[in-house]
């Protein structure tokens, strides 16, 4: 089996964080149990670009039950834990291309690593597998019956290549589950981006200023949590529907360029580039924490802070110091993702929702090849909602259903005041 990881020594402590894990997924298990006693994957070859966490490892056992040959690259160079990658060779027998802290050549050699391993199926996390099929490798186009990606950067960047009409193989946007987007951007990324904000800083957030760039899901959740810990929070938005809704949710709105003068804080979490742009971080003050959550580190313009700071220093794991015209400016993780980078990521617990969609798009792919056109699909809303079903049994809570009454009055139009 080829692979490359850190270290293999690590394995024991990657297969206690693996359990650990394990515990808080309990809707992943039972589509394990099922795919394993119906080898739903039986056949697939799947290449997967994903942060390889404990929660993921989950997500890659699962697929090889379900008689899948799985293999695994990082997302990004920060997101690896290098005990997991290690567990997932030594303990499960998949191979893992994956280094914390990897540089940006052996990140495209491990992403090219598992390409070549032939696969008839990808799983990306930010789309960089498919940019490769797409480009460097589109003699392997043909091999694939379709992919899935999970995050919204991805999606974006797929839709994209579907618009002008240059989209080879079928995708499903996992990230448009209701049961991922909804509660992973929003609940996992919100606790997961302060958590690492604290980790890296323990800074005080009651009394803070925290900006906030962009109010989507995400956006919401970093949002919503830098506040419930007493922040002063202020959302900066472009789309006019989000930035009315944050301020009807009870937050300050801006622009940027006003937002960072007295921010203690400054987060991006919108997948565009140089949302935090060179002019807001001269306009920020002296001690300024900044930080992004989207997926590529494209969100900080940090050649363009690299280029005027007089010096930079690391002051601790994952806090840069940039002494920028006499004021110390922090930047956090590299300027990449900061929840992986400086943190954990996600709970198990709303992973659970987010690989259980994964894992059942890779079973509607295998199931559906050959009769997908090559376009981005969201998963029918039954298999949503049968996710949703599997995480409210797993919690022991029921809920009402409709009568036969209801069902008809609901399908009907005869009956009025």
């Amino acid at each position: 089996m080829n692979y490359h990881i850190k270290d293999a020594a690590l394995a024991e402590e990657g297969k206690n964080l693996i359990t650990w894990a394990n515990r808080d997924m309990p809707v992943l298990n039972l589509i394990k149990k099922r795919f394993k006693k119906e080898q739903t994957l039986k056949g697939v070859r799947l290449a997967a670009c994903l942060h390889i966490t404990s929660e993921t490892a989950n997500l890659a056992i699962t697929l090889k039950e379900g008689g899948a040959e799985v293999f695994l690259c990082a997302s990004n160079p920060l997101s690896t834990n290098d005990a997991v990658a290690a567990a997932l060779v030594k303990h499960y027998g998949i191979a893992t291309f994956a280094i914390k802290g990897e540089d940006n050549d052996t990140y495209y050699k491990h992403l090219e690593a598992v390409l070549d391993e032939h696969p008839n199926q990808t799983m990306d996390d930010g789309a960089d597998l498919m940019s490769l099929l797409h480009s460097t490798r589109k003699k392997q186009i043909k091999d694939l019956v379709g992919s899935t990606e999970e995050t919204t950067t991805g999606v974006i960047r797929l839709r994209a290549l579907a618009a002008e009409k240059k989209l080879k193989v079928p995708v499903v946007a996992v990230n448009d589950n209701l049961t991922k987007h909804m509660f992973d951007n929003r609940y996992g990324t919100g606790q997961s981006t302060v958590d690492a904000i604290m980790r890296s800083t323990n800074i005080l957030l009651a009394g803070s200023k925290v900006v906030v760039c962009g109010y989507g899901w995400c956006g919401r959740g970093i949002a919503m949590r830098a506040r419930g810990l007493g922040a002063r929070v202020i959302v900066c938005e472009i789309e006019p529907v989000k930035a009315l809704e944050a301020l009807m949710d009870g937050y300050d709105v801006m622009p940027l360029k006003d937002a960072v003068k007295d921010a203690d804080v400054i987060l991006s979490a919108t997948g565009n580039k140089h949302v935090i742009d060179i002019h807001h971080i001269m306009a920020a003050k002296d001690g300024a924490i900044i930080a992004q959550s989207g997926h590529f580190d494209v969100e900080i313009n940090k050649k363009a802070m690299e280029k005027v700071a007089k010096t930079i220093r690391k002051i601790k794991p994952m806090v840069d110091e940039y002494i920028i015209e006499g004021k110390k400016i922090y930047l956090l993780g590299e300027g990449r993702l900061v929840n992986l980078a400086a943190a954990d990521g996600h709970p198990s617990s709303v992973m659970d929702m987010s690989f259980a969609g994964q894992a059942l798009a890779a079973e509607y792919i295998w199931k559906h090849k050959g009769k997908l056109e090559n376009k981005v699909y969201s998963l029918p809303p039954e298999i949503d909602s049968e996710i949703a079903a599997m995480k409210l049994a797993s919690r022991g809570i029921e809920i009402d259903k409709l009568s036969q009454e209801q069902i008809k009055y609901l399908n009907s139009w005869e009956e009025g005041t």
